[in-house]
């Protein structure tokens, strides 16, 4: 059985905690095992019902010269828009606040750590990179802003690998530089507010490129305009050794997948890998760049090309990203529940033709801005939550629209209009382009559910 999370240097030292979802609650208990004196708070009180009582204590009335840290959940603002007042008042008694990923970091000290973050792909990434590396029979442990907190993974030591999803908001409180291999894969503007604009978006991105070594491995791609810029300004700093990757362009030193083409020219002779056109669960441009990324980061980690292709080839997909829910009279269902804004919808619309789409929910600056070119795909949009009224009007004459209000009824009458339509591949799929939050707690409960409502249609069409 493997060892659990240790963090070294906090037995019989107050160590607060605020936030107490997912990473909150591994961090409790972690912190709580290694011995230290725990101050847990949420002032949700349904939250704060999952934490033992002796480790609770209001933050608000919290004595900051006996702490060492705060640790935060990465979703509580420290800055903008408004500070939240905990962490103002520990930041101002001068306490460092810190992330669950900074606490294991300091614990494993000897494993790998692989950073990955964009606005967009990064949980495919991580899932794909997690794959290869296991199937090659590599320690290795997957975590961070999606799936298990990095808290509640086992400890691996020198022989271990983390693969770790980051957050803009994760990486602003993780002050050590982490990554021994950092890949960015894309910038594009989202959560805005969170860090003042755009230019504190991109200085938060940045963050994940701080080299860790002299040996630390930086793979960007450069598909975008930010990125390039921040690529270029790198390597010109040569703090860590850069890895241009593109969907778009055959590049020096680096990897690219043109028409999806998967090619290293990292030694300089471009060599052809392997057709993505063949790997079914990596489809569109946007995943033949994941691909990139990870052979370029699987091969940093001392992987031979076979063992990169076999990974490849037999990744299983990521669930509610553009997953194959279900096939039924020829109308296929696709989960794209992770898509929570126009940019990531626009990489699963480029996927298909004849979409029955579902989009909607809490919506995000600029709506649905830059899906224009991909309105001639969808016969017919059926529009959800907060949004339904605002995307009615976006999409204006140049898409049909269904006011459909609930997920229920939206897949109900997609699914009936391409069954009536009978036009060639039919996909109904939900793709957001919108937070989850006005209806469902996470895109991975509006993604269940959408699940669920097919499984019905399936069940009542084989009765």
């Amino acid at each position: 059985m493997a060892s659990p999370i240790r963090i070294p240097d906090v037995a019989n030292k107050v160590v607060a905690v605020l936030g107490l979802a997912r990473s909150g609650l591994a961090a409790v208990e972690a912190l709580h095992n290694s011995g230290a004196i725990v101050w847990a708070w949420d002032d949700a009180e349904k939250a704060r019902a999952n934490v033992p009582e002796p480790l609770l204590a209001d933050l608000h009335q919290a004595d900051w010269s006996k702490a060492m840290a705060l640790v935060m959940s990465p979703g509580i603002p420290t800055t903008f828009p408004k500070p939240n007042p905990v962490a103002a008042a520990a930041k101002s008694a001068g306490l460092p606040l810190i992330s669950d990923i900074e606490l294991l970091h300091r614990a494993e000290p000897k494993a790998r750590f692989v950073g990955i973050t964009g606005t967009n792909g990064k949980s495919t990434v991580t899932t794909l990179l997690g794959h290869i590396l296991k199937s090659a029979g590599r320690s290795v442990a997957v975590g961070g802003n999606l799936g298990q907190a990095v808290l509640g993974l086992p400890a691996l030591g020198g022989g271990g690998i983390y693969v770790l999803e980051l957050s803009s908001y994760q990486l602003e409180i993780t002050p050590s530089p982490i990554s021994d291999v950092a890949i960015l894969l894309n910038i594009t503007p989202d959560h805005l507010d969170r860090h003042g604009g755009m230019e504190g978006y991109v200085a938060a991105k940045k963050l994940i490129m701080r080299p860790k070594g002299t040996t630390s491995i930086g793979i960007i791609g450069v598909d975008d305009e930010p990125c390039r810029q921040m690529f270029a300004a790198l390597k010109a700093e040569g703090k860590r050794r850069m890895i241009p990757i593109s969907a778009e362009l055959a590049i020096e030193n680096g990897v690219s997948a043109v028409d999806g083409k998967l090619v290293d020219a990292i030694s300089g002779q471009a060599i052809e890998i392997l057709d993505l056109n063949t790997v079914a669960r990596l489809p569109g441009k946007h995943n033949w760049q994941n691909a990139t990324a990870c052979y370029a980061a699987a091969r940093a980690l001392g992987l031979g090309i076979d063992e990169v292709i076999e990974g490849i080839k037999t990744y299983p997909g990521l669930v509610h990203r553009q997953e194959l829910v279900a096939t039924i009279d020829g109308i296929r269902f696709v989960n794209d529940s992770k898509a929570t804004n126009a940019d990531a919808a626009a990489k699963a619309l480029a996927c298909y033709d004849n979409i029955y789409w579902i989009a909607g929910g809490k919506p995000k600056e600029g709506g649905l801005a830059g899906l224009e070119a991909f309105y001639p795909r969808i016969r017919r949009a059926y529009l959800i939550g907060e949004a339904a009224q605002a995307f009615g009007k976006q999409l204006g004459s140049a898409v049909k629209a269904t006011q459909s209000g609930t997920l229920d009824q939206a897949v109900l009458a997609a699914a009936a209009d391409a069954k009536q339509d009978a036009a060639q591949s039919p996909v109904v799929l939900l793709s957001p382009a919108c937070a989850s939050f006005d209806q469902y707690n996470d895109f991975e409960e509006r993604g269940d559910h959408f699940r669920q409502i097919v499984a019905t249609l399936q069940a009542q069409g084989a009765a």
